[in-house]
């Protein structure tokens, strides 16, 4: 049994179900301050009792654990890609994402507003244009962005690296905090690939301060946020290599991958 398989069984073991309904119920988070963590199977497994107290598993047709599989866009620049290295706040980061098991699939635009805190803006999608952003596409885009920032969206997208991981969604049992755990993640171009380690795993808090319970929990073994850790600019950064990223070296270092010898040849297009 490999370790994603033998994660789902013992996590999703502790914790009550919640429904889709019953979690689009409660707050959708889509305004939210959020923190990452690289954590290892070890210190999730002395997390899980503690969330499993505080925490709902979401759970859909008896399935706990989920493949994502999500598409990229940025400018022949990397402008996306730069202005989250440098720390800027107007920023966007636009992606498809495919929910594979419930055949869902959506454009997602996530933004920062004054406060730093994530807006996240989402349009329902046909999952047969995966990858592609069509004129509705490209309008809604440019609507968010000048809702957002005042002015027209700045650059021409295309597709620039994909992704594929599992995912479990916590929700918390008062209020509307909610925490993601992710494996077996995967990065991939036409030209190249890498791998992250089974073994680690990518939490993700999401809480109206950025201090929620599954913070306390996890700062109570010792965890802390790690910071840049996005997996679009971790990704870009691993497979591109002499790309700048000395702003994610903490999280590619987690993540036990740098970009000069991340990133593999692939025989064939994903």
């Amino acid at each position: 049994m490999s370790i994603i398989a033998s994660t789902d069984s013992w996590l999703e073991r502790g914790f009550l179900p919640i429904s889709l309904s019953q979690l689009n119920g409660k707050a959708a988070m889509l305004e939210r301050l959020d923190n990452k963590y690289v954590v290892d199977a070890t210190v999730l497994k002395h997390a899980a009792g503690d969330l499993a107290q505080a925490f709902d598993m979401l759970e859909i047709d008896g399935l706990r654990a989920f493949t994502y599989e999500t598409c990229y866009f940025d400018d022949a620049d990397r402008r996306s890609y730069f202005d989250h290295h440098q720390g800027r706040r107007q920023r966007a980061k636009v992606r498809v994402r495919r929910y594979a098991e419930a055949g869902l699939c959506f454009l997602e635009v996530k933004l920062k507003d004054k406060r730093g805190i994530t807006v996240k803006k989402r349009l329902d999608r046909d999952p047969a244009k995966f990858g592609v952003l069509d004129d509705a596409a490209i309008t809604y885009i440019d609507d968010v962005y000048r809702a957002q920032y005042g002015q027209p969206f700045p650059h021409q997208l295309s597709r620039v690296i994909d992704m594929r991981y599992r995912r479990m969604t916590l929700v918390a049992k008062q209020g509307g905090e909610r925490m993601t755990i992710d494996c077996g993640l995967q990065f991939f171009t036409p030209e190249a690939q890498h791998a992250v380690d089974d073994g680690l795993f990518i939490i993700e808090t999401k809480s109206a301060n950025g201090n929620g319970v599954a913070d306390a929990i996890l700062r109570a073994l010792h965890q802390h946020p790690t910071k840049r850790c996005s997996k679009y600019c971790v990704g870009t950064a691993l497979l591109n290599p002499g790309t700048k990223h000395n702003k994610f070296l903490p999280a590619l270092r987690k993540l036990g991958g740098f970009p000069s010898q991340g990133a593999q040849p692939m025989a064939t297009q994903q």
